[in-house]
């Protein structure tokens, strides 16, 4: 496809076939991706991966892959490093829903594996952010409609990205006000879909001072709730899915509440003179 705008460094168009859609349990049996060099270069790429758990039947159903497909993959901890590394490092990021699936299930992915999958300046389009702000239907409603064609490789993780970048070409045919910058079309996608972390799902931001965004102490301050109900914190201490980045706030906002010994005083006389 032919961006209106120049890349700066490497534009990834990335979809996953996965277990299911439960973010921290489920794992990626498929990944493919596009990569696009500010060179013009294309290099296409599509992976599948044992997911080390059994592939639900309704998963099956949507992508058309068995466990049995899978047996002999490696597992994706296998070939992370150099994943992250050699092919995403660096790289902006495309693909549909991707802000509000595909990237956080791949960063747990990755943290799983003890690699930190960095959002930090990175720009994320996502087309389904810009089909759904302008018509709000899914990928293949989106190809009928942007390209005349029905979306005839729909849940195949390489046929879903292909058609993504087509959709997003079109896009910019069809909607002359999109930005034609990258840094323009992350702000647009990012007006209408924030990315989120889960620290952002449960708290506002430190300037606001850590206010719980969720669950029966909404709406009070993490510090409050710290000194008045501290059972709770210990609760979310204990809870197994609870995300990492998550805890580390509830620790340390508990810990400031534990009193510090007293220093005792020495006894008269006891001082070096």
């Amino acid at each position: 496809m032919q961006l209106p705008f120049e890349l700066e460094r490497p534009l990834i168009f990335f979809d996953l076939e996965t277990t299911g859609l439960d973010v921290k349990n489920d794992r990626i049996v498929e990944l493919a991706l596009i990569k696009i060099t500010p060179q013009g270069d294309v290099l296409e790429k599509v992976r599948r991966y044992n997911p080390e758990m059994p592939i639900p039947p309704g998963a099956t159903a949507v992508h058309g892959i068995s466990d049995a497909d899978v047996a002999d993959e490696l597992p994706f901890c296998r070939t992370a490093r150099s994943l992250h590394d050699e092919l995403l490092d660096d790289c902006d990021l495309a693909g549909f829903n991707i802000r509000g699936y595909d990237v956080p299930l791949l960063i747990a992915e990755f943290k799983r594996c003890g690699i930190v999958f960095s959002m930090e300046g990175r720009r994320t389009l996502d087309m389904q952010n810009i089909f759904h702000r302008e018509e709000r239907r899914d990928l293949s409603a989106a190809a009928r409609f942007y390209l005349g064609r029905e979306h005839e490789e729909a849940h195949s993780a390489l046929g879903d990205i292909r058609t993504s970048a087509a959709v997003l070409g079109a896009q910019f045919e069809r909607y002359s006000h999109l930005p034609q910058d990258l840094d323009g079309l992350h702000a647009y996608c990012e007006a209408f879909r924030p990315y989120r972390t889960e620290v952002d799902r449960w708290f506002s931001s430190e300037e606001d001072g850590r206010v719980f965004q969720r669950g029966k102490h909404k709406g009070q301050a993490l510090a409050d709730v710290a000194r008045e109900s501290p059972d709770y914190l210990r609760w979310m201490l204990g809870a197994n899915d609870m995300d990492e980045d998550v805890l580390t706030l509830v620790k340390a906002a508990t810990e400031r509440q534990t009193p510090t010994p007293p220093t005792e005083d020495p006894e008269p006389g006891s001082e070096s003179s």
